[in-house]
């Protein structure tokens, strides 16, 4: 078990503690509101503790919430890339995998990719992409657009609960 390096949840005010964790879950503050609601201890102060809590709080959502969820993140080398719109998170996850480094021709099977996913799914393509660079994203890509909705309803809420532990371990 790690703490955290810069704050102790524990201690924090609601609106502390809801503005320094609104966006460990994309553009989805109610995750954190929850987590504070269910009231604070020591236990949360553990990385895994606080994410543990989160996760179940997403997991246990309604169908609708976590559907919006899921519809919050930005596309992988999507057009909020481009024009710069993404959080200061994805943007630094996004270029950790090496996203911003793509070929015209790596842009356009990502554009490709996002199209159809989202075509098929009704939702973006969501993967934890810490430690895996873009051939690894396309290849991950190009096997779970097979998958059924509900496998990749339940895989996106799994990577999105991944990227949230991820956030929590940089703070």
């Amino acid at each position: 078990m790690s703490r955290f390096q810069t704050l102790t949840p524990s201690q924090l005010s609601r609106a502390d503690f809801v503005q320094a964790f609104a966006d460990i879950y994309e553009h989805s503050p109610w995750v954190a509101e929850q987590a504070y609601d269910l009231g604070l201890d020591s236990g949360l102060d553990e990385v895994d503790g606080l994410h543990q809590r989160m996760a179940d709080l997403l997991l246990s959502a309604s169908r609708e919430a976590q559907l919006a969820l899921i519809n919050a993140h930005p596309d992988l080398a999507g057009k909020a890339a481009v024009r710069g719109e993404l959080t200061a998170s994805s943007t630094s996850e996004q270029a950790g995998a090496g996203i911003n480094q793509c070929t015209a021709e790596e842009f356009a099977r990502f554009t490709e990719l996002n199209d159809a996913y989202k075509a098929k799914f009704g939702f973006p393509f969501i993967m934890a992409v810490k430690g895996s660079d873009r051939h690894q994203i396309l290849a991950a890509f190009e096997e779970r657009i097979h998958n059924s909705p509900e496998q990749e309803f339940t895989r996106a809420l799994a990577e999105i609960n991944k990227i949230a532990l991820f956030r929590l371990q940089q703070l």
